[in-house]
Parts: C-alpha cells; structure tokens; sequence
C-alpha cells in the first residue's frame, strides 16, 4: 500500500505491517482513502479529528444550500386590472427571491365554456414576467383549473 504520512508526503509503497506499526509509533490511525487504486492509498491521521472535519464541511454546504420552493398564485379568469397587477408584484417578488411559480386559474359555473380568456389570461401572464421568468409548464385544464409553472430565468442565492 501507498502511505501518506502525517505531514502529507508520501513514505512509498509500504507492506501493511509496517503502516500499522507507523501509525502505533506516532499515535494516529491509519486510515484508507483510496481503496479502488492500485496501490490502495492509506494515510497516518487522528480519525476522530478527520471525522469531525468532514462532518463541518457537509453541514457548510447544507447552508449554503437555497431550496427551491413552488409558490402558487391564484386567479379567476375574470380577474380585475388592480388585483392582476398585485398578484404580478406578488411572481416578481417570488422570482427574484429564487422560487418558482405555479399560476392556478379557477373556473366557476359557466365560465368552464370560455377557457380561452382562461390561455388568453395565462398568456398574457407569460408575456408580463418576460426576462423574470420563463414558463416550465405550459398552461393546461386540470378539472375546473388550468395551471401553468414558470421558474426564475436567473436563479438567485
């Protein structure tokens, strides 16, 4: 086997007995890091220690980690021009903290007849958040709703 000792430099192929005992001498564990090379590559460190470093860095990287939420905005087809423009400040914002949108439209009674001002609306939608987002799923009827889901085009952290 390869031997790395404490310091990192390579000691050369060494026969396992005598890693063993070079590891017992300087009061540190022998450790496998590469077992799939040829010749298997072992190391002389405090594994107690080695553990603990490794366990800091996976949970550094959970933090820096952003999850990726769905929001759902929901409208009517019939929606007025005042409760459109708020519920578009509403996907702006979501885009720009990261998370994607999903866009439910809600038929009510009659209004199931008319669903193109349903794709009119959702296209009208797609064509507002334009360089904000683009759309991942494209609008389609689910029952008496029709939803479409756009994401960030940039995603931010």
């Amino acid at each position: 086997m390869l031997l790395i000792d404490e310091q990192g430099e390579k000691r050369g192929v060494v026969p396992i007995g005598e890693a063993l005992a070079a590891a017992e001498q300087a009061g540190l564990d022998l450790v496998e890091i590469a077992a799939g090379s040829s010749p298997p590559v072992c190391k002389l460190l405090d594994y107690g220690k080695y553990k603990f470093q490794a366990q800091k860095k996976a949970a550094e990287a959970r933090k820096k980690q952003k999850v990726v939420e769905v929001k759902e905005i929901k409208m009517r087809p019939n929606i007025d021009k005042h409760d459109y423009d708020v519920k578009m400040r509403s996907i702006q914002k979501f885009f720009e903290e990261g998370d994607k949108v999903k866009v439910t439209l809600r038929f009510r009674g009659r209004e199931l007849a008319h669903q193109d001002l349903g794709y009119q609306l959702l296209r009208r939608v797609e064509a507002d958040v334009e360089g904000l987002g683009k759309v991942e799923m494209s609008p389609r009827l689910e029952g008496r709703q029709m939803v479409m889901v756009m994401a960030p085009t940039r995603p931010h952290a």
